[in-house]
């Protein structure tokens, strides 16, 4: 008989608790204010818009947060030797950097399709970074090394310890905006969105906390329409930071008890939104980097226009060349009139 899987929520001194022991390896990021004529075009002048500037948290990430709790938690003999894990980019960079504050070794495996940027970053780290041709055979991998090395798994987005972490982003945003009516999470397999809708609704219950998660990838909507977690076989989506082959059971059961709704947007929904932040903020994102302000700009404009919103900006690990197609496409998506209201 399988052992029930322990999915109780941490409690506000757990989020406060883990807040304060990592903070010694993470930055607490801004919040900024965002005003200007296309935002105003499509918003209203009405609408009070804070971005939460996640992505200039170190690794470029919200990532770090989670891998250096996770990594905190193993024991003095544990981290002897080593740990890895298995991501696209940006959770195997936060691993490695999270296994360097504590002087242990990180051996990740990366998906071979991963932008040559990311796996440069992991290595600069001093992680080892192992190439895998595919998602199924990097999972497989990931296993190989653990049983053949001892290594410990560092998980990019299931557990408590993940949650607790990522709900420090929650804790920083309402601590610096007040009276907050709904926070626009972007997400994948649900770690950020978790700790985030966690926090809002133990401290403001009548926040709205929306996840926006890319139609090429689509588990989490996949798994609240089963009512469980699910796979799925084939992502499509150029977010691949948003891209994951599956939710597990205690991020989908935080996702699916604190998260008000998910909804779906658009690779050239995402990006005209950084477009848009290129333009009015000068902020040069990945794909994943623009979904919550994508979401806010689509379909979840009625329901947030006239509010307080915060959209958490998370992911900037791209380069140069990478960055100017995608905002090529995202200009030329607004020229087609993507995101005009």
């Amino acid at each position: 008989m399988k052992d029930t899987p322990d999915l109780t929520p941490p409690s506000l001194e757990e989020i406060r608790s883990t807040a304060a022991a990592i903070a010694p390896y993470v930055d607490r990021t801004p919040v900024q204010s965002w005003r200007g004529p296309e935002l105003g075009s499509r918003m209203g002048a009405d609408t009070q818009v804070h971005l939460k500037l996640e992505l200039f948290q170190r690794t470029g990430t919200f990532k770090a947060r989670a891998a250096v709790n996770n990594v905190l938690a193993l024991t003095a003999e544990q981290r002897s030797r080593g740990v890895t894990t298995v991501s696209a980019g940006n959770h195997a960079i936060a691993t490695a950097y999270a296994a360097a504050c504590f002087g242990a070794h990180a051996k990740v495996v990366m998906l071979a399709s991963a932008n040559p940027a990311r796996v440069e970053a992991a290595r600069r780290y001093g992680a080892e970074v192992v190439l895998a041709p595919d998602g199924k055979t990097g999972f497989e991998m990931v296993d190989r090394i653990q049983q053949e090395e001892g290594r410990a798994l560092v998980h990019a987005f299931e557990g408590k310890r993940v949650t607790a972490a990522t709900a420090g982003v929650g804790l920083e945003i309402f601590e610096d905006v007040a009276d907050v009516d709904v926070v626009i999470v972007p997400i994948g397999a649900g770690g950020l969105c978790s700790g985030v809708s966690r926090l809002a609704k133990l401290l403001h219950p009548r926040c709205k906390v929306y996840g926006v998660e890319p139609f090429g990838s689509g588990v989490m909507t996949k798994s609240l329409k089963a009512g469980s977690p699910q796979r799925v076989d084939r992502i499509t989506t150029i977010a691949d930071s948003l891209g994951p082959p599956m939710t597990l059971p205690y991020v989908y059961a935080m996702v699916s008890r604190f998260v008000d709704e998910v909804v779906q947007i658009s690779d050239d929904e995402m990006a005209a939104a950084a477009a848009i932040l290129f333009a009015e903020m000068k902020l040069a994102l990945e794909p994943a980097g623009a979904a919550s302000t994508a979401g806010m700009l689509g379909p979840l404009r009625d329901k947030v226009r006239g509010r307080r919103v915060v959209p958490i900006v998370c992911g900037t690990n791209i380069d140069a060349d990478g960055f100017r197609t995608f905002l090529a496409r995202g200009q030329e998506a607004l020229k087609q009139g993507v995101l005009t209201p």
